[in-house]
């Protein structure tokens, strides 16, 4: 998992951000396990983690005080629109005939 940024992370719904977080804390565990067992390679990847978890729960604090607004879902993109208007020209044009 990369390093998020608060702005990747206020572009997430609810539910990816609870999934992103379940996913951190996954990893931070099998991190702290390895820091334990002398197996751990990279000893700033347990800061990263623990980072990008309080980054998560600012978020979700943030919606909660509703200092920022929920996202539903993400935005379509320009492509999924047009895809979209060109379903619907083909149905309009089928139901005419």
């Amino acid at each position: 998992m990369a390093t998020l940024t608060a702005a990747e992370l206020r572009n997430l719904g609810k539910d990816e951000l609870l999934e992103k977080l379940g996913n951190a804390k996954e990893e931070l565990f099998n991190l702290r396990f390895q820091a334990a067992t002398g197996q751990l390679e990279s000893h700033g990847r347990l800061r990263a983690v623990r980072k990008d978890i309080a980054r998560i729960y600012t978020v979700l604090t943030e919606r909660a005080l509703g200092i920022t607004e929920e996202v539903d879902a993400p935005a379509a993109t320009e492509a999924e629109v047009e895809a979209e208007e060109t379903a619907d020209d083909s149905e309009k044009a089928g139901s005419k005939a």
